[in-house]
């Protein structure tokens, strides 16, 4: 089934552009187009597309109070956002990510890039391009530490899992995982969501921050 994708940017260059790009992708159908953050919303409550690609500073409401409020919402929850943005540093980015966004992706990307994204958040995986994983490092680095957390945090986790959730915490897509520790693309995905049930966590994305937080990964070890 085609990919029904949301798009929400405040420039009509920049949408026609996007949808120009997605369109040439037979799996991907824009379903609708929003100017700002507000109209992003109301769009995303009644069309409910499978991705909301949206730029991150928007009039009325930016990119991330909207992911905020599509996770917030029990009748958006389904909808998985790649947040856009012109910058490899975007102060908003690590916010983002807490607030519950799937992916973020540089305006400068490559059409397949941009169509890969679309393809990869909507099957549930994040996505992390390696400048923005860089940003968001960079971020937790500056950051205080936060308050200890217990060290039975992790421990439902055996050995193979936490490999596995420092690897996801690096950006890797399940295919990638399973080349470097050589299991199947399968094995990887049904390790991804015990994690995920083990430790409580909305979805994928915050196994990145919690990797961090926990202190399984640290900023640049």
């Amino acid at each position: 089934m085609s990919v029904r994708v949301l798009l929400a940017d405040d420039q009509p260059l920049v949408r026609s552009g996007l949808r120009g790009l997605l369109e040439r992708d037979g799996d991907i159908t824009v379903v609708a187009e929003a100017q700002d953050g507000a109209e992003a919303l109301r769009l995303a409550r009644q069309t409910r597309p499978d991705v909301a690609l949206l730029d991150i500073r928007m009039p009325h409401l930016d990119g991330l109070a909207v992911t905020r409020r599509l996770a917030e919402d029990p009748a958006t929850q389904g909808v998985r956002v790649v947040v856009l943005t012109t910058y490899d540093i975007d102060a908003y980015i690590f916010e983002a990510l807490q607030a519950g966004a799937s992916g973020f992706l540089a305006k400068t990307a490559s059409r397949e890039e941009l169509c890969r994204a679309v393809h990869v958040v909507a099957e549930g995986e994040a996505l992390l391009s390696p400048s923005v994983t860089r940003t968001v490092i960079a971020e937790l680095a500056r950051r205080p530490r936060p308050p200890q957390r217990s060290p039975e945090r992790l421990a439902p986790l055996t050995a193979r899992e936490r490999e596995v959730l420092a690897s996801v915490a690096t950006g890797l897509s399940n295919a990638e995982i399973a080349q470097a520790l050589r299991m199947s693309p399968l094995t990887v995905k049904t390790h991804v969501s015990r994690i995920i049930t083990k430790l409580g966590v909305r979805d994928r994305t915050q196994l990145v921050v919690l990797a961090y937080e926990s202190g399984l990964i640290t900023p640049g070890g």
